[in-house]
């Protein structure tokens, strides 16, 4: 079967994430306990993640900040570039609305 990335499910793209950080994790040298201890979050919560994807945002924004990993959120949610000079100017005297209408 082909998985493209962009047919993953969030549980199956969860689980791609933790199964990425322990590969990470165990090739930087670290225990468990070890790297739970430097980001701050709790070792069972870090086995939780490993084992079935499930952590929060906050955990898993901490355990990227201990692998040095932060900086590969910050462009997670941001506005496509404009392409062209058309697109950048209607982008920016586009109004950003502050609430959504459905």
């Amino acid at each position: 079967m082909i998985n493209l990335p962009n047919c993953l499910t969030p549980s199956e793209t969860a689980r791609g994430m933790a199964d990425n950080f322990k590969a990470l994790r165990l090739q930087a040298g670290f225990k468990r306990s070890t790297l739970a201890r430097k980001a701050g979050v709790s070792e069972a919560s870090l086995k939780r993640f490993e084992t079935t994807g499930m952590v929060s945002l906050q955990n898993l924004l901490l355990l990227a900040l201990a692998v040095d990993r932060l900086s590969e959120f910050s462009d997670l949610f941001a506005l496509a570039p404009a392409s062209t000079l058309a697109e950048l100017r209607a982008q920016t005297a586009a109004k950003i609305p502050k609430r959504g209408r459905r």
